[in-house]
């Protein structure tokens, strides 16, 4: 599988560790802002840095629990913990933004006087610290779900910043304080998006479902027009995290000497590797078709669970 090297993870950690540290800031600078203020946009925006901090805070502690080599207990290592911890923060995304809803709807009911220039003067501050912490980790959100949930996170910050300013410069030039609890349902909406397609992806990866982007298909027919390979099936396509994927199937080959059958398991984890990018290949070699013999195989269990059977679909 693939591996970051030492320094690359430390340049995470940093990141991440700075990132925490500069928005922690920031929160409490929001929290005193939308309490003098009494800016429920402002507030709903504090709401949702505390939950950056937490999602900063648990990338940071996810990073280096996928370091952690491989044991007799855990034989895959520890990378799913940073796909736990995504999950994790898409559910703390969801929670705010029902939060934030509720309280709008009240004020749009009836809606509270704002003052406009300090709610204003504190989101200009909260947005530069969010955009600023989000670069840090542009790079590194693309191939991570676990970073890329923190990233998302003060993405979707940022979004709520623009809009509490947009709102407050509305409120200094019309008085309509009712913009201050519409801008926070628009913020609400924009970060629960965010938070489903981290969930999505996430609960994938546990459900063990294909990778995006990588056809299972498509891998069985490039390999069974490889020379020397007669037939695959039993073939089990899946991700470790987002980041590793792996992959597991049945070579039918001629009865062949083992050097011959090794050179082509070499060639067959060099095409899955190159072209589909799964790095982690296991494959069974066979001269003689086995029971498995369809291309996916359905695991199903006795009625008194004494034995395990192989029934397959087409």
């Amino acid at each position: 599988m693939t591996k970051q090297s030492p320094g690359s993870i430390q340049a995470v950690e940093n990141k991440l560790k700075l990132g925490i540290i500069v928005t922690a800031s920031i929160l409490a600078v929001e929290l005193a802002g939308g309490f003098l203020s009494n800016s429920l946009a402002l507030l709903s925006d504090a709401g949702h840095l505390f939950t950056d901090v937490l999602a900063l805070s648990l990338s940071l502690y996810g990073v280096r629990q996928a370091t952690r080599p491989p044991s007799s207990h855990m034989t895959f290592g520890y990378h799913r913990v940073g796909v736990l911890i995504a999950i994790a923060n898409a559910i703390g995304i969801f929670a705010i933004a029902g939060i934030v809803l509720h309280e709008a709807y009240s004020r749009l009911v009836q809606p509270m006087e704002v003052r406009g220039l300090l709610m204003l003067a504190v989101a200009v501050i909260g947005l530069g610290a969010n955009v600023l912490v989000a670069s840090w980790l542009r790079t590194e959100q693309r191939t991570n779900l676990n970073i890329r949930s923190a990233f998302w996170h003060l993405v979707g910050d940022a979004l709520a910043s623009i809009g509490v300013i947009i709102g407050a410069l509305i409120i200094l030039l019309t008085g309509w304080f009712w913009i201050d609890p519409a801008i926070s349902m628009l913020i609400s909406v924009i970060i629960i998006i965010a938070g489903v397609q981290i969930f999505r992806q996430g609960i994938r990866v546990l459900l063990e479902a294909a990778p995006p982007g990588i056809d299972a298909m498509k891998i069985i027919h490039t390999l069974k027009q490889m020379p020397g390979v007669r037939d695959v099936h039993d073939v089990h396509v899946w991700s470790i995290s987002p980041e590793l994927h792996t992959m597991s199937c049945h070579v039918l080959i001629d009865d062949l000497p083992t050097s011959q059958a090794t050179d082509i398991r070499h060639r067959i984890e060099d095409v899955v590797r190159q072209q589909f990018q799964i790095e982690h290949t296991t494959v069974q070699m066979e001269c003689q078709q086995c029971d498995a013999s369809d291309i996916f195989c359905t695991w199903t269990f006795g009625a008194k669970g004494e034995e395990e059977k192989n029934s397959h679909q087409q």
